[in-house]
């Protein structure tokens, strides 16, 4: 199952399904290119689900950074919680809108963690082994956050609990469901998905939806 999805994926990216050749500006169109709005939210996923229990849960923060730091699920939700509400869009063309979140902001992570004057680029991993790269700047923005909540109630299993990255400003590929680490890193190195024909940068309204 997990290779026919990868290779359907693949063949996405070769072909350019779903592009439709414009680009908009999210000052004046909040639903970018190609997307199509949702009322439910769609699990997808490498096809399996990892079973990240309270007491499995590991959160390292290590690599360029000057306080390498390893949260357990408690002492991850010790830290300052903050809720916030944005707008997600997927890659595979959905669309939603004013979702409510909690968790750790991730520039409240920046002050504590303080990535070295070198650190140009970040990499998330997931329990699953999925990985997805941004460049330090997208992951230094307020509607950044490491999310444990959504709509009110635990992030579920299928949608990345107990913690997943939020970054809404860029497809939801790049929002790393089942968070084990968060590596800083000086050069850039491609995710999964960048190193399978998807867009490095992953722009929703810049179309960037392939390399």
């Amino acid at each position: 199952m997990r290779d026919k999805l990868i290779e359907a994926k693949q063949k996405w990216a070769r072909e350019g399904r779903l592009l439709t050749g414009t680009t908009s500006d999210p000052a004046f169109d909040r639903l970018p290119p190609g997307q199509t709005l949702v009322r439910d939210w769609p699990v997808l996923d490498l096809g399996a689900e990892p079973n990240v229990t309270p007491q499995k849960f590991r959160l390292d923060v290590d690599g360029a950074v000057e306080n390498r730091l390893s949260f357990s699920l408690d002492e991850f939700m010790a830290l300052p919680q903050t809720e916030s509400m944005s707008d997600i869009h997927c890659v595979t063309n959905w669309s939603r809108y004013d979702n409510h979140w909690k968790g750790v902001a991730a520039q409240a992570l920046l002050r504590i963690v303080q990535p070295k004057p070198d650190a140009r680029h970040v990499m998330f991993h997931g329990f699953d082994g999925y990985t997805a790269n941004v460049p330090l700047e997208q992951l230094d923005q307020p509607d950044v956050f490491l999310v444990h909540e959504w709509e009110g109630k635990p992030l579920s299993r299928a949608h990345g609990g107990p913690v997943r990255m939020l970054i809404p400003r860029l497809y939801f590929w790049k929002s790393a469901k089942w968070l084990r680490r968060i590596q800083f890193t000086i050069s850039d190195h491609p995710g999964f998905w960048e190193q399978r024909g998807y867009h490095n940068n992953g722009d929703p309204w810049q179309e960037e939806r392939y390399g």
